[in-house]
């Protein structure tokens, strides 16, 4: 796993499937996403690195229930004592009380799902003793206000976080960033590709400079233009051949 500082107070953790993000509020941290089965002691090795002790971290926030962003969540809370946050609709899957539903594949994306597959570890992740739902609009004791952000569409229980103090966005896989070009692009994998492109625009609203994707480098400036170059001009289908696809 790579650790990559973005700004002082915010760590990019990149896995070798998608990606998480750590918050620093002073004394406390906060872990967005936590990565795929196996991930928790990684995570808090790299905690470690960094000076801090797994215990400071006090919630873990969840994008979406899909195992390459909640497969770590249950080993690392149970390693750090954190919170675990996912939303109201996809707090059931991250619970693991049954089976989320399936992406709804478009034909190009099936290739690229399998070849994606073949890089998760193979079990099933301990879920999280308890999950704390959360809706849109509620604040997060973190990032001097931070906010939930409903985006349906990758699933139903899709959220973004939105820090307005810092301007900071965590989009999870509502938003990605190729592996060609870096060009900022909807996500791929998704239960409605509809819904997704209009949380796509919701995003794109709001006053962000900072946007930090579940896959993909993140946008260190001039995030909401960006942003809203991808809603204004992504139709519905493939991307181009120098947008390949992401993980999703």
């Amino acid at each position: 796993m790579d650790v990559i500082e973005l700004l002082p107070r915010l760590h990019l953790l990149r896995f070798a499937v998608g990606q998480a993000y750590l918050w620093r509020d002073d004394e406390e941290l906060t872990l967005i996403d936590a990565g795929v089965l196996g991930s928790g002691r990684t995570i808090a090795d790299a905690v470690t690195a960094l000076g801090r002790s797994p215990g400071d971290v006090t919630r873990i926030v969840v994008t979406h229930f899909h195992e390459d962003h909640a497969g770590g969540a249950g080993e690392f809370a149970a390693l750090s004592g954190a919170e675990v946050l996912a939303h109201h609709l996809d707090a059931p899957f991250v619970r693991g009380e049954r089976p989320g539903p399936p992406p709804r594949f478009e034909d190009w994306e099936l290739p690229v799902h399998a070849e994606v597959s073949r890089h998760l570890p193979e079990g099933e992740p301990v879920p999280p003793r308890g999950v704390t739902p959360v809706s849109d609009g509620d604040v997060l004791g973190f990032g001097g206000g931070a906010r939930v952000v409903h985006v349906p569409g990758h699933t139903d229980g899709s959220i973004a976080v939105f820090v307005p103090d810092e301007g900071v966005l965590f989009t999870g896989d509502t938003v990605a960033a190729s592996p060609v070009d870096g060009a900022v692009m909807p996500g791929v994998f998704n239960l409605d590709r509809g819904r997704l492109l209009g949380s796509l625009h919701r995003l794109a609203s709001l006053d962000a400079d900072v946007a930090c994707f579940g896959h993909g480098d993140p946008v260190l400036g001039g995030a909401s233009a960006a942003l809203r170059t991808a809603a204004d001009s992504r139709p519905p289908g493939r991307p181009t051949t120098a947008d390949s696809p992401p993980a999703g």
